[in-house]
């Protein structure tokens, strides 16, 4: 718990400390948002607010978690050693992050809201997958479980659904981009990805204590959480939800700097990490709700107008719909907010409910 309690801590302050002063450098250097110019009128006024404030995230979660262990190492309060687990679930985020580090820059360098064209991006995000894919599946522990296993999962794996190695490694691609570009969908308020993010991140906290506390030697066999490091995967996340809450200090409205492609695709990658190390990828879509509606939103626009030539919703993603509509910016971001903490509340009712049912 005291890991735990540090990486969010550490993750807070790192983020909160730092992001200023990258709002300083990158404003000094010109790394200033571009904005669509197909986009809400109201977002005119933002071009040029800093831009890639996902590095800040990043390195808050990065030293948030290494922090914990190497506090718990000095300390004598356990071993201090990073779990394979841990370590390939921040591998993800860092890489996608990475991927989304370059969109950015070159749409800086070239001054427009285009950056890595989709193909590109899909090859950096295949690439990463495909790494991952394959590493999750090794490094067994003592009682041989890796840190995500073949099969589909629910709150536990669902044994009937178990997919050879070829088919995994595309599952993992489409759970990875899937989860990386709704997040970046998400992106487009000021503080709504990073508050939605953070709620997400704490809800995975909880899960993962949980799955830690309970003991497969003192229960039925049918409640057992058969997960590799469920704490040390609750420090990755309470790390994450730290660096958001520091960031989201200087990107709620009216945001003094964008996390960018850099965040969002960071942060997707965590929780699509985080929910396949947990055994919790079907669960996972009802706790990030929110994130699944604006992809879906895009994807149901675009679909609708190449079939009848008609909008489905004034623009997508989801969000600006709402801002059309009349909605105020900071309006529409409170109600999505609650929207993703309904979301997560309803996700750990689902998960608690499933455990009692399972004889916890």
């Amino acid at each position: 718990m005291i890991n735990i309690l540090i990486a969010a801590s550490v993750g807070l302050l790192v983020s909160i400390l730092l992001t200023p002063y990258l709002i300083r450098v990158f404003s000094r250097q010109g790394f200033g948002q571009e904005i669509r110019e197909e986009g809400p009128q109201g977002h005119k006024s933002k071009r040029g607010t800093p831009t890639m404030g996902g590095v800040a995230i990043i390195i808050a979660m990065v030293a948030g978690y290494f922090v914990a262990h190497l506090i718990t190492w000095l300390t004598g309060s356990g071993s201090g050693a990073p779990s394979a687990s841990g370590l390939l679930v921040l591998f993800l985020s860092v890489a996608l992050g990475v991927v989304g580090f370059l969109d950015d820059f070159i749409k800086i360098r070239r001054q427009r809201n285009l950056g890595l064209n989709k193909t590109a991006k899909t090859v950096g995000q295949l690439v990463v997958a495909v790494v991952f894919a394959i590493l999750v599946l090794q490094f067994p522990d003592s009682n041989g479980l890796t840190p995500a296993s073949q099969s589909l999962s629910y709150v536990r794996d669902i044994a009937l659904i178990t997919l050879p190695v070829i088919v995994f490694i595309p599952f993992c691609f489409i759970v990875i981009s899937g989860w990386s570009n709704a997040v970046n969908f998400t992106d487009g308020l000021d503080g709504l990805a990073g508050g939605a993010a953070a709620m997400v991140l704490a809800t995975y906290v909880v899960i993962s204590f949980w799955q830690g506390r309970v003991s497969c030697t003192s229960l039925v066999q049918a409640a057992c959480y058969h997960v590799r490091d469920p704490f040390d995967l609750a420090v990755v996340a309470a790390a994450a939800a730290g660096a958001c809450v520091g960031f989201l200090w200087w990107n709620a409205a009216p945001a003094k700097i964008f996390m960018g492609d850099t965040g969002s695709l960071a942060l997707g990658g965590l929780v699509a990490g985080l929910s396949m190390t947990t055994r919790t990828e079907l669960l996972a879509i009802v706790i990030g709700g929110l994130f699944m509606v604006e992809m879906i939103s895009v994807v149901a626009q675009i679909a609708v107008f190449r079939t009848t030539r008609r909008r489905l919703f004034r623009m997508a993603p989801f969000h600006h719909h709402f801002e059309l509509a009349g909605w105020a910016e900071t309006t529409v971001i409170i109600r999505f907010w609650l929207l993703s903490a309904i979301c997560c509340m309803f996700g750990l009712g689902l998960f608690y409910s499933e455990q009692l049912g399972a004889g916890g």
